[in-house]
């Protein structure tokens, strides 16, 4: 058994479509980005340091966990922004969610105000934040863990042990020469990270409703198809929930609420481009390789 841990604890032109685009203020934007740098380093600086010696230094370690987190962030949001203003539909800047540990953020989000036109927009909305995100989630992983310890066996301790992923034990394998089975890794601030932001990226890749991999299914398979698996992995959380890790009931029952149905864009026949299509398959073997099944333990 591997451990990971953190020492501590409609058809009009784009002209028109640009001419209607809502301009509000970001001073909302701008509030709720401070106040999630401020818990994501507070977080950090817990991860990251063992004793106060100074309350300045203290903080400024954290910087290690709350830069990169909200770079990943930030990124994934952004290439979702960037796609949609692509296809001039009327969608705001980042709203970024400030929380307790374990991260010190739900995440971030955007709202688009205007309705999808095709599936291509669909996909490529959909695909770029997650992929965005990870061009920079990835490379940070590897450099947070250059700087992790590796310690020969599981061991016992106190804190958080964080769950693996295929693209973590590739990472590993790389940094240290193995996997991660049998050791214990403690992951460095900015791998931890990276952790949480390829977690993210996983979750919002998942088949369901009208989260980023909802999108992507339906604009690979349609809507019968997308419907189908939607409702298969749905069923498949209500065990991951049980048995592994209770998180997955909660998210579970938010996409129940939210629906497990994907609403049509308005011209639903276009068919994908190649371009698309093959962001669309880059965003399932992403969510393949992110995926963790039993994301966080807590040890007494």
């Amino acid at each position: 058994m591997s451990r990971f841990i953190c020492g501590r604890l409609p058809c009009r032109s784009g002209q028109d479509r640009r001419s209607e685009i809502t301009r509000k203020s970001p001073l909302v934007n701008i509030i709720l980005f401070c106040a999630t740098f401020a818990t994501t380093t507070a977080v950090g600086a817990i991860y990251a340091n063992e004793t106060i010696d100074s309350w300045l230094l203290f903080f400024l370690r954290g910087l290690a966990f709350s830069a990169p987190l909200m770079a990943i962030l930030l990124v994934h949001e952004m290439g979702h922004y960037v796609a949609a203003r692509m296809h001039f539909l009327d969608v705001t800047l980042p709203y970024f969610i400030p929380a307790i540990p374990p991260a010190g953020t739900f995440g971030a989000v955007i709202k688009i105000r205007s309705p999808i036109p095709n599936k291509r927009a669909l996909l490529r909305v959909g695909a770029s934040g997650p992929l965005a995100g990870a061009i920079v989630a990835v490379p940070l992983l590897a450099l947070g863990l250059s700087y992790s310890k590796l310690v020969p066996g599981s061991g016992t301790g106190e804190g958080l042990n964080f769950g693996s992923s295929i693209i973590l034990e590739l990472l590993c394998l790389a940094s240290f020469g193995q996997f991660s089975h049998g050791v214990t890794v403690i992951l460095h601030p900015t791998a931890l990270a990276a952790w949480f932001g390829l977690f993210v990226t996983a979750m919002n890749l998942l088949p369901l409703g009208q989260l980023d991999g909802g999108h992507v299914i339906y604009a690979l398979f349609g809507p019968r198809w997308s419907l189908i698996i939607g409702r298969i992995v749905f069923i498949c959380l209500i065990p991951l929930g049980i048995f592994l890790w209770p998180g997955w009931l909660l998210f579970a029952l938010l996409v129940f609420f939210l629906g497990l149905r994907h609403p049509p864009p308005l011209d639903p026949y276009t068919p994908l481009d190649p371009v698309g299509r093959w962001m669309g398959w880059v965003a399932v073997v992403l969510f393949v390789v992110t995926f963790i099944p039993k994301p966080l333990t807590f040890l007494e």
